[in-house]
């Protein structure tokens, strides 16, 4: 059987006895289709023909592309499929695919400040009345004790040890965890909590019970949303010339400032709350990337070719 034949067959299975929508139905046709016009210029035109090698290459050619990873999944999912429909209906004796790995998703690297970019944030955030003040507080506890924004949001006064330096966090699956605070971090948060927070719960025009919990509130006395937080967060960033700068980005750089610090992994682990030690070792991959690019820019013969 034609591969072209093949992809018919499959896509009325889809259609009829799947019940596919037409929208799925249309996407595979055209990746489908892609597929075989890849086959027919590489010579292959019978399914039965097709090897493993020739799908190896067709996934190779998609990246090549520079398709989107999303996109590369779905077209080797339906070559996939197209393949085992094809041996449980007796067009070929077996799958090409069976012996092929899945794409593998591509480790992306989290986004980090250095140490001289995070020092100039946070010493151009303005000072002056209780919102500059919250704003301030937020920063610091964002860059110096690495919370999610999820948890900085749901940080409630109660659970700030001042005299201790240390915060009662609540994490993924409600679980709390101690997180140190000291130094500018724990200067801000002090500064905002001894009068600017008061002054903004004073603006809240019908009481809200969760309000007079939080620590950080908004311009109008309710509790600070991740929407809210967010745009703090990008406006700070934008004013010190760091553009899409996000909560998120903070915690990383954190982690990875401790790491370049000297802090152990086991310790950077429980202050960010992660359940898995492997999540916090992405940031030894971020170390090495920043001692190679030091090296590169440092040394005087690190580009003298061999």
């Amino acid at each position: 059987m034609r591969v072209g034949e093949a992809i018919d067959e499959y896509l009325y299975h889809l259609r009829v006895e799947r019940g596919s929508s037409a929208n799925t139905i249309e996407a595979y046709r055209r990746d489908l289709q892609a597929y075989d016009a890849f086959l027919e210029g590489a010579g292959t035109t019978e399914l039965a023909e097709v090897t493993p090698e020739d799908v190896s290459a067709f996934e190779g050619s998609l990246v090549e592309e520079g398709l989107a990873f999303s996109t590369v999944c779905r077209r080797m999912a339906a070559v996939r499929g197209l393949h085992r429909f094809a041996v449980q209906e007796g067009f070929a004796p077996t799958a090409p695919t069976d012996a092929l790995a899945l794409p593998k998703t591509p480790k992306r690297l989290p986004e980090v400040l250095s140490i001289e970019d995070a020092g100039r944030l946070l010493d151009a955030l303005p000072t002056g009345g209780a919102l500059e003040a919250r704003d301030r507080a937020v920063m610091e506890v964002l860059y110096g004790c690495g919370l999610r924004a999820s948890e900085l949001c749901r940080l409630d006064v109660a659970r700030v040890h001042q005299q201790d330096g240390l915060l009662v966090v609540v994490g993924k699956g409600s679980k709390e965890r101690l997180v140190p605070i000291s130094g500018a971090a724990e200067r801000a948060l002090s500064d905002y909590l001894a009068g600017p927070r008061a002054e903004l719960s004073l603006k809240a025009h019908v009481p809200k019970p969760s309000a007079h919990d939080a620590v950080f509130l908004n311009a109008r006395g309710g509790r600070l949303t991740r929407q809210g937080l967010f745009g703090i967060v990008r406006k700070a960033g934008e004013a010190a010339g760091i553009e899409g700068l996000h909560p998120h980005m903070l915690r990383h750089s954190f982690a990875t400032h401790m790491l370049k610090g000297g802090a152990d992994l086991r310790v950077i682990q429980q202050i960010l709350g992660h359940a898995d030690i492997s999540t916090t070792q992405i940031y030894t991959h971020v170390d090495r990337t920043h001692l190679k690019e030091e090296y590169l820019a440092s040394h005087p013969r690190a580009h003298l070719k061999p």
